[in-house]
C-alpha cells in the first residue's frame, strides 16, 4: 500500500462551535483548500459507541458497543483489521479505550501503554488515559504533545492508517459546558496546533481528515438527539470539491470512507456510501 490516511478526532467538538472558533479549518474551506460537511453522530452520543461507529461504518444498535461501559473488543470488520489484513500499517496515538477496542481488553498499561508489534490490528500504539484530561489547561498531556507523537510515529512508521485522538475539548466542556469561554478557548487551541503541525502531515503525504465523535451541550452532557450533541463537523483537506458540503452526512460514512481513499474494498456490512 502507499496511501496514507490521517484521521484527526477532537473529542466532544459540536459543529456550531468548530465552525466558530476552529479559524484554521475554516480558513482551509475558505481558500478551497478543504470541504466540510456538517455530520450527525450516531445514537447515543456517547463516545465509545461513537469510537465504534466511525471505524465500523455501522450503529451501535447493530455493533453493539452501547454505552462508555461496553469496554471490550470490537467483533466488527474495522478500518484498522481491513488495512492490516491488506498489508498495510496502522497506528494510533489515542485513549485507552481504543487499545481496548481493536487490540485487547481489559487494558493493562504495562502491557498496551506503548508498543510496536506488526501482529495487532492496531500495529503502533501510544495509549493515555483519561487522567490526563481533567482538568482545563493541566498540561500533563497537551494536544501539540499528541500531535508530536503522531508526527514521529508517521516519520519512522509511515501508517497507512493513523488515527490521532484529543480528549481535550471534551474534558473542558464536561468541566465547563458547551457554550463556555473555556470550552471555546480549548476549540482554538487544539485549531492551532493542527494548524501548526498540518503542513508536516502533508509533507508526509497524508490525506488528512478532522472530525469528532459527538458535540456537547450547554450544561456539559451528551449521550442523547439534540443538534448541540449531536452535529459535528467533518473536514477533508485536499478534496476535488472544496468548500461547505450540502445537506446532513451521516456518521457511518466516515469508515467507508477512509478505506475508499485508501483504495481499499468496504467489508459489506459498511451500507453507507463513502463520502464525494
Amino acid at each position: 500500500m502507499e496511501r496514507k490516511v490521517l484521521l484527526v478526532l477532537l473529542d466532544g467538538l459540536g459543529f456550531d462551535t468548530s465552525v466558530r472558533f476552529c479559524g484554521f479549518m475554516e480558513g482551509l474551506v475558505e481558500a478551497g483548500r478543504a470541504r466540510r460537511w456538517k455530520m450527525a453522530a450516531v445514537l447515543p452520543t456517547l463516545s465509545l459507541p461513537c469510537y465504534e461507529s466511525l471505524h465500523s461504518g455501522t450503529a451501535p444498535a447493530v455493533h453493539g458497543i452501547l454505552t462508555n461501559d461496553h469496554r471490550r473488543l470490537s467483533t466488527s470488520d474495522h478500518v484498522f483489521g481491513v488495512v492490516r489484513a491488506a498489508g498495510g500499517r496502522t497506528g494510533a496515538v489515542a485513549h485507552l479505550n481504543f487499545s481496548e477496542l481493536y487490540n485487547a481488553a481489559p487494558y493493562d498499561a504495562f502491557r498496551d501503554h506503548e508498543y510496536d508489534d506488526e501482529s495487532r490490528p492496531i500495529q503502533y500504539g501510544r495509549f493515555y488515559d483519561k487522567g490526563y484530561y481533567t482538568k482545563f489547561n493541566l498540561g500533563l498531556l497537551s494536544d501539540r504533545d499528541l500531535f508530536t507523537k503522531a508526527t514521529v510515529m508517521m516519520r519512522r512508521f509511515q501508517p497507512n492508517y493513523l488515527l490521532v485522538h484529543s480528549l481535550g475539548t471534551d474534558s473542558v466542556g464536561h468541566a465547563h459546558g458547551g457554550q463556555s469561554a473555556e470550552y471555546q478557548a480549548q476549540a482554538g487551541m487544539v485549531d492551532d496546533n493542527i494548524a501548526f503541525f498540518m503542513e508536516h502531515w502533508l509533507e508526509l503525504g497524508y490525506h488528512v481528515f478532522v472530525t469528532a465523535d459527538h458535540g456537547m451541550s450547554a450544561d456539559g452532557n451528551h449521550g442523547g438527539t439534540t443538534d448541540d450533541v449531536r452535529h459535528v463537523a467533518f473536514y477533508e483537506l485536499g478534496h476535488a470539491s472544496p468548500g461547505v458540503a450540502p445537506g446532513l452526512a451521516d456518521q457511518r460514512a466516515v469508515a467507508p470512507t477512509i478505506l475508499h481513499r485508501l483504495g481499499l474494498p468496504i467489508p459489506a456490512a459498511m451500507t453507507v456510501a463513502p463520502l464525494e
